[in-house]
């Protein structure tokens, strides 16, 4: 299984990034007592969560000072904390460009453009700000795995690895982060690396699932399908109900010819996710190949049902269709699972062999002669194959539970 973290995860989470906004006292040179009281009110407002009214505070400052960098920061702080981040990110970089140097002012606004999802703007911010701070500094800390993760949501898991190593080293207890640089580690194609970081989960827990599939996934990408088989079976021990476990195992055992077993993990799957159209169409796959068709006929035809974009179902009815002697509308499905999927050389094999029976001789002398420069394609890696069916179903996937950046402002 891919563990995926999109975006939409990565913030579902429950560490706390405490921020700091380090602001000028009311007994600043030349700031009067009515500007003073006015501030001073503002922070009181936005101490009692009263949002509207604190905001109304800074901006009436604002009118009578229009270059407030300090006010400017709170109202970016008041939209971030109402989730309103790309108002929060314009009222920060407002503020930036009237006080850079603010202290905590660069921290909140890559963290309002982390949560307003843009991830290459944030990564700008907090590069610099990481190699500001001291090594070992808290701060340092938060920094690596807010790079780490931003470049993860991007896509750049071979550059949020190094991150998120690092994180890890200061922090060696933290499971869910390790889960994502085993994650980053599996998409990047750093395998050992998977490895290595499986085995350091091991120690913070013994029974996790979510690894267990990491290591078969990268197993399996290494070409030990044996392994790979081994460490799913520990997954599904481990956790029976982890989405994906189950199609894991049955896709593995299924590229190993081993039918039977493989059908009862599809259907233990469905079992689970009854509207998964991959695994139903693995599961009627399987009993088609071990000639069941009463069986996987209308298990076929749900799975068309939920994902008309597989080609698999249709492929299989046409060799259904076939076997009963409805040519015409074996040719239709292998037609339709043709156009879904036109390098896949088992459909023309499929439609030589129609034509043939047929009597159109040509168009299976044609078949035949594709299914000849068609070499088999190799079956996906377990990772692939997983992610692909996310993709066709528009599902995000199993995450990992990632703590969530939140920004304070601390008078």
């Amino acid at each position: 299984m891919a563990v995926e973290l999109p975006l939409k995860r990565v913030v579902q989470c429950g560490i706390v990034f405490a921020m700091t906004l380090f602001v000028a006292g009311s007994n600043c040179p030349g700031q009067t007592a009515a500007a003073s009281g006015r501030r001073d009110s503002a922070f009181a407002l936005e101490r009692q969560g009263r949002n509207t009214e604190a905001e109304a505070a800074w901006r009436q400052i604002l009118e009578n000072h229009p270059n407030d960098a300090e006010a400017y920061a709170h109202l970016g702080f008041l939209e971030s904390r109402q989730q309103h981040y790309s108002k929060a990110v314009s009222f920060y970089q407002k503020a930036s460009a009237l006080n850079s140097s603010m202290p905590g002012l660069q921290l909140n606004l890559g963290l309002a453009l982390f949560k307003a999802g843009d991830m290459k703007a944030a990564i700008r911010v907090f590069g610099p700000l990481l190699k500001s701070q001291p090594p070992d500094s808290p701060d340092a800390q938060r920094l690596r795995i807010l790079l780490g993760m931003a470049h993860y949501g991007v896509g750049q898991y071979a550059e949020a690895v190094p991150y998120l190593h690092a994180a890890m080293a200061h922090d060696p207890q933290n499971l869910p982060y390790r889960l994502v640089l085993a994650q980053s580690c599996l998409r990047s194609k750093q395998y050992q690396c998977v490895l290595d970081v499986y085995h350091q989960i091991l120690l913070l827990n013994a029974e996790s699932a979510e690894a267990d599939m990491l290591a078969g996934e990268a197993m399996d990408a290494m070409g030990d399908h044996a392994g790979a088989i081994k460490q799913f079976r520990a997954a599904v021990k481990a956790d029976p109900k982890q989405p994906d476990v189950h199609f894991g195992l049955g896709y593995l055992l299924w590229t190993q010819n081993q039918y039977e077993e493989a059908a009862q993990q599809f259907k233990l799957e469905t079992d689970n996710f009854p509207n998964d159209a991959q695994a139903l169409a693995y599961l009627a796959d399987c009993n088609v190949r071990l000639n069941r068709p009463e069986v996987a006929q209308p298990v076929l035809e749900k799975a068309m049902r939920l994902n008309p974009r597989l080609e698999l179902p249709y492929l299989d009815l046409g060799i259904l269709d076939a076997a009963a002697g409805r040519k015409e509308n074996a040719l239709r499905h292998f037609k339709v699972a043709l156009r879904l999927n036109p390098d896949d050389v088992q459909i023309h094999w499929r439609m030589a062999r129609l034509y043939q029976s047929m009597g159109r001789k040509e168009e299976a002398k044609a078949e035949f002669a594709r299914t000849r420069s068609l070499n088999k394609a190799a079956d996906q890696s377990v990772f692939t194959k997983i992610n692909e069916a996310r993709a066709k179903n528009g599902s995000a996937g199993t995450a990992s539970t990632a703590p969530q950046p939140t920004e304070h402002a601390v008078q």
